[in-house]
């Protein structure tokens, strides 16, 4: 089963984000009291604990990589572009897979690496809903 391992948000990009017990998605928007919320087609950023785990070091948690979701059981980045997935009666569509870091952020210069840009996925949000830690991430179309 996939599911949602963290939510996150942060008042700034480029910076680790706070976790939150509970996300409010918003249509067209993002999460609320995100950065990153606007109407753009990088709304939401996805990442998985499976990529997290591959950097290989101790006390990483869930938005340490300015991701605003961290899931597990699902690659994430297999995921093609128009893909859909549901959390409770949130909606997403998958609209980039990775980024290019033009310049390295603060988690890029405290690390030495960062994964977001290789395995993190970006989404918009289609329909409103909430998240916390523990809900099912459910595949519609892929």
């Amino acid at each position: 089963m996939a599911k949602v391992v963290g939510i996150s948000i942060s008042a700034e990009k480029g910076v680790p984000k706070e976790n939150i017990p509970l996300g409010e998605f918003i249509v067209d928007h993002g999460v609320k009291g995100d950065a990153h919320a606007g109407n753009w087609h990088r709304q939401v950023s996805f990442l998985g604990q499976e990529s997290i785990d591959k950097m290989g070091m101790e006390n990483l948690r869930s938005g340490n990589f300015a991701e605003n979701v961290t899931t597990e059981g699902v690659c994430l980045y297999e995921l093609p572009v128009g893909a859909r997935f549901q959390i409770n009666d949130a909606l997403f569509e998958v609209t980039q897979i990775g980024k290019e870091c033009h310049q390295h952020c603060a988690i890029y210069r405290q690390l030495g690496d960062c994964v977001m840009p290789r395995e993190g996925i970006f989404a918009k949000v289609l329909k409103g809903g909430t998240a916390k830690p523990g809900d099912e991430l459910i595949l519609i179309s892929f």
